[in-house]
């Protein structure tokens, strides 16, 4: 899970892709970097940090230009390092340069990455824009194909998730994997500038009308004179009739207030709360409690359900990053304490649901319902919005391998056992998917461990 964003013609396109970034900015904590095009060169700017760090208006001011890529990381492929942030930058000996920045993870990287090398190609990182940017220079420079004809061959030869945007000096291309995991859509501006983000919110903020989202195994050109549509036949290049959209964007990663693959993501978490409601008919609890801020939405859906209040018991610093996406145990478990706080007085002699998200490898909730118990509840009944995540996730997601997930190390009894808590409740993937309006559009291959594309 990355955010990535392209600006096509604005005279402040640097510092429109900056103020969209931060709006992704929980895409990716790790890293961020933008390229800008003023039509003679490319110029790149990339640094391990938050965004508001790295792209202060001084740094900015370095980089003119009217199309602009940006890029919020964490890593699912290759380690933390500038080498595998992105964007990635590509000159060639001709004088053509060319920038890219992607959202997703490739399954047979490791495969493609060989035949390039055996080729001649050089990699700097192993991080899979590189890869895309790479494979699409070889197509153009080694067997004489123009850009799109090149992206085509990436999207027949290489599988996996990729939503992702490129630029030459003079225009933009956005095209999409043929499954569609990654969300992707794009806007206009009052003074026609085109921008394309991962999520809507990064639209809204740059106050972009919202025209469509970035079709599966479609590619878009925008340049002077035109804005073009490719929309080649997903069919051709996948394995499964429907598309694969990601289920937990909406469970977790997207933002509340973006539009998702055609869906409100908070309407989707409300609906996953009134789910979770219906499995507990015949018990009444004194408090409904999110962990917030991604499973505040599904709280209110199970809340209105049972026609009682969200208690906001738990207060979050919104200053300390994501635990799940934490890449050491050690620093997620003293992250925890450092993010949440206890309501005072809140919770003594209380029956408590508590409401999350998902549950991955467990030790961030035992700690919070650890804190819920020191404040006095009396009981605790965990509800997940999502169902028990077993296997790993090869499209884009850092899950950690199926031995470090909570559900494949203890059974069921086991794991309330370890929470120390009265009840455990996980929503079914059936009764989640029916909470979306296509539901056989969307992958759920960490739940079920069927995966559209074998890795």
């Amino acid at each position: 899970m990355c955010g990535i964003v392209g600006v096509f013609n604005h005279s402040k396109a640097a510092e429109m892709t900056a103020t969209a970034m931060f709006a992704e900015q929980h895409r990716g904590q790790e890293s961020c970097g933008i390229s800008v095009a003023d039509g003679q060169t490319i110029r790149l700017r990339k640094k391990l940090g938050l965004v508001k760090n790295v792209f202060t208006y001084e740094e900015l001011q370095k980089l003119p230009g009217k199309i602009a890529l940006g890029h919020v990381r964490y890593p699912t492929r290759g380690t933390s390092s500038e080498l595998n942030s992105q964007p990635h930058i590509y000159s060639n000996l001709s004088g053509n340069s060319f920038a890219l920045a992607s959202n997703g993870d490739l399954v047979n990287y490791s495969e493609i990455k060989k035949k390039l090398e055996d080729k001649g190609v050089y990699f700097e990182s192993t991080n899979d824009g590189e890869l895309i940017l790479k494979f699409i220079m070889y197509k153009i420079e080694k067997e004489d194909l123009n850009i799109v004809e090149a992206i085509k061959a990436f999207m027949k030869e290489v599988k996996g998730a990729f939503s992702t945007v490129l630029s030459t000096k003079t225009e933009m291309y956005m095209f999409r994997d043929p499954y569609g995991f990654r969300p992707m859509s794009w806007g206009k501006t009052e003074d026609n500038s085109i921008v394309v983000a991962s999520e809507t919110c990064a639209l809204d903020i740059l106050n972009a009308k919202y025209v469509s989202w970035v079709k599966p195994a479609e590619i878009i050109i925008v340049n002077e004179k035109e804005i073009k549509h490719i929309e080649n036949n997903p069919l051709e290049y996948r394995n499964t009739e429907n598309t694969q959209h990601c289920i937990f964007e909406h469970v977790y990663f997207s933002r509340p207030d973006s539009y998702q693959f055609h869906e409100d993501v908070y309407k989707v978490r409300e609906r996953i709360g009134a789910k979770l409601a219906s499995y507990d008919k015949d018990f009444q609890p004194d408090l409904v409690v999110p962990v917030p801020d991604s499973s505040n939405f599904i709280a209110f859906g199970y809340a209105n359900e049972k026609k009682m209040p969200v208690t906001f018991g738990l207060i979050r610093n919104h200053y300390v990053g994501r635990t799940f996406i934490k890449p050491e145990q050690t620093i997620r478990d003293e992250s925890v304490r450092q993010k949440f706080n206890i309501l005072p007085h809140t919770f003594e002699g209380k029956k408590v649901v508590l409401i999350d998200d998902s549950v991955v490898r467990g030790t961030t909730i035992k700690k919070i319902i650890n804190l819920i118990y020191e404040a006095g509840a009396k009981e605790v009944h965990l509800r997940i919005g999502s169902p028990q995540v077993k296997y790993s996730c090869f499209y884009g997601i850092d899950t950690p391998t199926k031995d470090e997930l909570i559900a494949n190390k203890l059974s069921f009894e086991e794991i309330i056992s370890y929470f120390n808590i009265k009840t455990l409740k996980h929503i079914s993937i059936k009764d989640l998917l029916s909470c979306v309006s296509i539901p056989e559009s969307y992958c759920n291959a960490c739940f079920s461990g069927n995966y559209p594309i074998l890795y």
